[in-house]
């Protein structure tokens, strides 16, 4: 066969190959989401995100106050064995005190044997207020020790507690961090018609949600703040337009409970760090007795606080990528209020 030839039926060859060889599958593109599909997830990551946020500051909360007792421990440890060492230096100074006014004779023998018998007795009543001031020092001695050694396991015990929420914050730090990832992937995800679809429906449903309330009779007429209130309000008016940041209790940025809890701290009457607590521990009032100043508490787990200002509106730090900013009350699902400044009345459900 000649050259020519050869190179053609190479050709063909390698022609009939590719024609027979199969044709890797293409892979099925992934279904697109809904608008309304888009602001479910990202809604629902962002309560995760805030759930894990207020169980960190839980914990944080619970770190700080276990420092502290921490601290204390080792401040009465030490002081303990700075007295322990004095009642020592004390019962070694009376033994020899003791030592050095006793001849080693009972007394009825020394005063027997003495010149002088009011001497002896009054050297044997020095005697016997050493023994006593002795075994009065010798008393203290114990219960010092006994003290040391109790304070010496406190403050051990306080110790591998506080080990123990320290790791177990970081743990938290890391959720918290993993959930927030979640919230910008899914957002680096979506086209500007999307996210601009999201915030209109999600808008749609605030607003919804604010008429039910209104329709309801839910929201409350207007009423006066408390000076506590008042105060609380303004301190909470001026952060308007800074960053949300999770664990943030200002200045300069806050996650929502950071900033209820400061507002409050600056008007005089300091409140539980977390929603959840706040939720717990103060006063619960109905919606439609709301006063400015008042905290209107989010999601079933008491996840998200904000604060009311009036006219059926809050001031909120909202969530990760938004600013301090005036809502309307029914921004999330409402669990309830609470009152910072009336610790009269029950604690439960309203």
């Amino acid at each position: 066969m000649s050259g020519r030839l050869l190179r053609l039926a190479c050709t063909a060859a390698v022609a009939a190959q590719a024609v027979l060889a199969p044709v890797p599958a293409v892979a099925a593109p992934e279904p697109q989401r809904s608008v309304a599909q888009l602001l479910t997830d990202l809604q629902q990551i962002y309560r995760q995100t805030e759930q894990a946020t207020e169980t960190y500051n839980a914990t944080a909360e619970k770190l700080k106050q276990q420092r502290a007792t921490v601290a204390r421990l080792d401040g009465e440890l030490a002081r303990t064995r700075l007295a322990l060492r004095d009642s020592r230096t004390d019962a070694g100074r009376l033994a020899r005190q003791q030592y050095q006014n006793s001849t080693g004779l009972g007394p009825y023998i020394r005063l027997l044997l003495a010149r002088d018998p009011q001497h002896a007795l009054d050297e044997g009543h020095v005697i016997g207020e050493l023994t006593r001031e002795r075994a009065r020092a010798v008393a203290r001695l114990t219960a010092t020790e006994k003290r040391r050694d109790t304070l010496a396991r406190a403050a051990r015990k306080a110790l591998d507690t506080q080990l123990t929420l320290a790791g177990r914050q970081k743990k938290q730090r890391d959720a918290v961090q993993a959930k927030l990832g979640d919230v910008e992937r899914l957002l680096a995800s979506l086209t500007p018609a999307q996210l601009a679809a999201v915030a209109r429906l999600e808008q749609q449903g605030v607003t919804e949600a604010q008429r039910k309330l209104t329709t309801a009779g839910a929201l409350p007429a207007d009423r006066p703040a408390s000076t506590e209130g008042d105060r609380a309000v303004r301190y909470a008016m001026d952060q308007l337009g800074k960053p949300y940041q999770w664990g943030a209790q200002g200045p300069s940025a806050y996650d929502c409970s950071g900033l209820t809890s400061q507002a409050w701290e600056h008007a005089g009457t300091p409140i539980p760090r977390t929603s959840q607590e706040q939720w717990k521990q103060l006063k619960r009032v109905p919606l439609n007795e709301l006063r400015p100043g008042d905290l209107v508490i989010y999601f079933p787990e008491a996840t998200h606080v904000a604060m009311y200002v009036g006219g059926g509106r809050v001031v909120q730090a909202p969530r990760p990528g938004e600013n301090v900013k005036v809502s309307p009350l029914a921004s999330y699902p409402v669990l309830g209020a609470v009152r910072p400044d009336d610790p009269l009345g029950t604690r439960g459900p309203v």
